[in-house]
Order: structure tokens, then C-alpha cells, then sequence
């Protein structure tokens, strides 16, 4: 019976056992771990004793264990395996799990793994490497069970009590014709439940659903949250079964699509790696360009400043809320871009909501709006009868024009915010693209304009 010790990583039991060398006893200790649990203990324990753990574990267990390690731990073990420890560590990997570690390791490590790989193991590995990265076939495994049309129940049944051995999962069975062509699939209670003699065709359940294995990542994720499925099968163009993709590939994939769109929401590009494993020249590439357009935008930040030079030169308080308006602007045009990327990669909403999108946050821009000019608006007059007199006796002109170039820079910035996502939809680019750095710095050269536009008309023949 496997016992977990999550959260408590090492116990001071194993830590003794590691310290005083006494292996034996630390193989009987690991085989009642969960795997994620050991490779806590790889994780924590020093490198030098990772390889001597690792190789106490069964070759069943030390590939489920492998599965859970970071990709610098794999890396090392990998380096410090023979080639027939790495050939029954891959034995025990689904072909999904070796692609994914063949994508993520450098190019040496992945010959090595290849060389490991056995004559009936290579084919599959290769089939899957074939597909482009990002699409169903980069998912999907070979390891499923099959059963004929003309099977009875019963012959379903033993068939797969035969032949279900270390399949990726037998809550589902699919139905596949002598050609290779998916014909349905059928839950294994629907099976049982059934009398002996019922063809498995002709046994009612769940409509087919299946993905090709050409289809994106997030276009087979939206089928399993539509259809709330554990298993897919994943087909070629002309319905030939190629595999299937399990609840627990989908969630890998999803995490690295939230992960990407996370780091470009940030105005960076999408890293393909962990953090540490970026080398410094990657890490300058990524950030880089963005960075370098972010630059350039806001010079014209200071080319709208340098437009209105000769009103700031007559009242340099006027200047001093130039920050306030920008950022605040800014804010809420990320607060709305990053709603709305969301929302769109979570398909609550598609692209014919852009409309009602608009008028939502033309109403909630005024609303903020109001709402933050009025406390500006408090600011002023506060700090006026405390007697900071900084608006050469014109408190209330200058706080009505506060109030009111709030207004008009938050609605805008929330409408921009909220429509540039649609637009670049729309165009066919990625809407995690619209960056909330990119929103902000597009709503600090547009807020310069408004605010002084604002101040000319509210102060002319008083502050200006």
C-alpha cells in the first residue's frame, strides 16, 4: 500500500538512511512512496546521491518517478545511466512521455535516449516526432485497446482482459474496422453491463467524439472541456485510428498554453522552457524586442509632452498629474486586456461579442472613471486647505480637470484594452500578444493628449 508524505518532503527517517549509506533499507523505505514523493527525495536530496536512489527504485517505479522530475534532474540522471539502465527506464514510458522528454532535453541527451529506444519502441517515438509541435500528435499515444465490430460483449471483454496490460487506459475501448478506421468508441461499463451476446457495434452510448492529430493544442483542449472526456481518439484526415490522448496530456498541454500566455501578457516572449534553463543570450531575445517597442512607444510619450511645452511652461503644476492620468489609463487598459484574453482563451465568449465587450466597458470606464476623479478631485482640494497652495488660487478649475480627464483616459483605456484582443483575433494573431505593457504604453501617449486638451479648455485664462 503506497502512503504519501506530501508536504513533508524528506523525513528525518529517509534523510539518516540517505546519510548512513544503508541502501537496502532505503529501497524498502522508497517502495511504499508514491512516486511524486520520491522524486521529492531525488529533488531535495544533494545531486551525488540521486543516481545510487535512483537506482534502487524497480524499472517500473523509476520510470513513474523519472516522469515527476524537473528537466535539470532528468538531464543529470540521464548522463549518469548505462545504456540498458536508459533502455528500462524508457520501457516503462508511454511513447507520449518519451517524445516529451526527446522535445525538452538538449540535442546530445536526446541522441542518447533515441540510441536507448529499442526496435519496437523507435517506430512509435518517430511516428509521434513527425507531427508538428503543438498539434494532437505530439500528445497522443499508441498504447490503447482495440476491439473488432463483430465482437460479442463477451469476446470484447476477453479480449481485452488479454490484451489490456499496461495500456495508457481501459475506461474507454474503441471500435476499429479492418481497415483501421475508427468506427466508435464504447465505455468498458457500457461492456460489462451488456448481455454476452450483443454485438459491440450495436451497444448504445456516448456519441463519438475525436480529434485529427493535425488539430492544435488549444483546439483539442476545447474538446475535452466541451465534451468532458477522459480519453480522445485522435485520427488521421481519413478516420484511420493513430491514438489516443489521455485527460492527463491535455492538462500538460494546457499548462504550457497558460504559461505562455502568462509571459506575454507580461510583454515578453513565450520562454519554451523553464526559467532557469534559459541561457542569458535566449532570456536578452525574448525580452529584448519587446522591450525595444515598448521603448520606442513611449517616445512618443515625450513627443506628446514636447507638443504641449509652452503650457506646461506657464503653469508647471499642470505637470505634476501627468503621472496620475498616464498610469491610470495604463491600469485600466491592462485590467481589461488581460480580462478579456482570458475570457477568449477560455471560449466563454467569441468574437461576435464584441459589441456587448464595448458597451460594457464604455459603461464601467465612465463608472471607474467618475470614481477615480472624484478622490483626485479630493486629493486637490485636501492638499489646497492644508495649505499646500500649488493652483495659484484655482483649486476647483484644477481639480474639475483632473476629474474630468479621468473620465475620458480610463474610458479609454478600458476600451482599448478590451477591443485590441478582438482585433488581433480577428487578424489571426495571438491575443496574449496585446501585452499589458504594449496597452499601457499605447494609453500613456493617448492620456498626454487628452489631459492637456482638458487643461486648455477648463484653464485657459487662468492657470494657462
Amino acid at each position: 500500500m503506497e502512503t504519501s508524505t506530501v508536504g513533508t518532503l524528506v523525513s528525518p527517517e529517509l534523510q539518516s538512511l540517505i546519510r548512513e549509506k544503508k541502501w537496502s533499507e532505503l529501497k524498502e523505505a522508497l517502495a511504499d512512496l508514491h512516486p511524486a514523493d520520491v522524486a521529492d527525495v531525488l529533488i531535495e536530496v544533494p545531486d551525488e546521491d540521486d543516481a545510487a536512489i535512483f537506482r534502487l527504485l524497480p524499472s517500473e517505479m523509476a520510470s513513474a518517478v523519472f516522469s515527476y522530475l524537473p528537466r535539470d534532474h532528468q538531464q543529470g540522471l540521464i548522463h549518469t545511466l548505462s545504456h540498458d539502465q536508459m533502455r528500462g527506464l524508457l520501457a516503462g514510458m508511454t511513447p507520449d512521455d518519451q517524445v516529451r522528454l526527446l522535445d525538452e532535453l538538449p540535442g546530445k541527451v536526446t541522441r542518447k535516449i533515441i540510441d536507448s529506444l529499442s526496435p519496437d519502441e523507435l517506430p512509435a517515438a518517430r511516428e509521434l516526432l513527425g507531427y508538428p509541435v503543438g498539434t494532437a500528435g505530439r500528445y497522443m499515444t499508441p498504447q490503447y485497446v482495440r476491439i473488432k465490430p463483430e465482437m460479442t460483449a463477451r469476446e470484447a471483454l476477453q479480449h481485452i482482459r488479454k490484451f489490456g496490460q499496461g495500456k495508457e487506459t481501459l475506461s474507454v475501448v474503441y471500435i476499429v474496422d479492418k481497415d483501421g478506421r475508427l468506427v466508435e468508441d464504447v465505455k468498458l461499463g457500457s461492456l460489462v453491463l451488456a448481455d454476452d451476446e450483443t454485438l459491440v457495434k450495436d451497444i448504445q452510448d456516448s456519441p463519438l467524439v475525436s480529434v485529427k492529430a493535425t488539430d492544435a493544442r488549444d483546439d483539442v483542449i476545447a474538446t475535452f472541456q466541451k465534451y468532458d472526456r477522459n480519453a480522445l481518439p485522435v485520427t488521421d484526415k481519413d478516420g484511420k485510428m493513430m491514438g489516443i490522448i489521455t485527460a492527463d496530456d491535455v492538462l500538460d498541454a494546457a499548462q504550457r498554453r497558460a504559461t505562455e500566455d502568462i509571459q506575454k501578457i507580461g510583454g515578453s516572449e513565450a520562454l519554451d522552457a523553464p526559467y532557469l534553463d534559459v541561457d542569458f543570450w535566449q532570456m536578452c531575445k525574448k525580452r529584448g524586442g519587446w522591450l525595444a517597442a515598448l521603448f520606442l512607444g513611449e517616445t512618443l510619450t515625450a513627443t506628446a509632452m514636447g507638443h504641449f511645452e509652452h503650457e506646461i511652461e506657464k503653469a508647471a503644476v499642470v505637470a505634476l498629474f501627468v503621472p496620475l492620468i498616464i498610469s491610470s489609463g495604463g491600469n485600466s487598459g491592462s485590467q481589461a486586456t488581460s480580462i478579456i484574453i482570458r475570457s477568449l482563451a477560455l471560449r466563454e465568449m467569441g468574437l461576435n461579442a464584441w459589441f456587448k465587450v464595448l458597451g460594457k466597458e464604455l459603461v464601467s470606464g465612465l463608472a471607474l472613471g467618475t470614481f477615480l476623479g472624484f478622490v483626485g478631485f479630493c486629493r486637490i482640494l485636501l492638499w489646497y486647505f492644508l495649505g499646500w497652495h500649488l493652483y495659484d488660487g484655482h483649486p476647483y478649475l484644477m481639480g474639475f480637470t483632473v476629474w474630468a480627464s479621468l473620465i475620458g483616459v480610463v474610458m479609454f483605456g478600458s476600451v482599448v484594452g478590451s477591443m485590441l484582443p478582438f482585433l488581433l483575433r480577428k487578424i489571426g494573431f495571438d491575443p496574449a500578444t496585446a501585452s499589458a505593457p504594449f496597452v499601457a504604453t499605447l494609453v500613456d501617449v493617448t492620456g498626454l493628449i487628452i489631459y492637456f486638451t482638458v487643461a486648455m479648455l477648463i484653464l485657459r485664462g487662468t492657470l494657462l
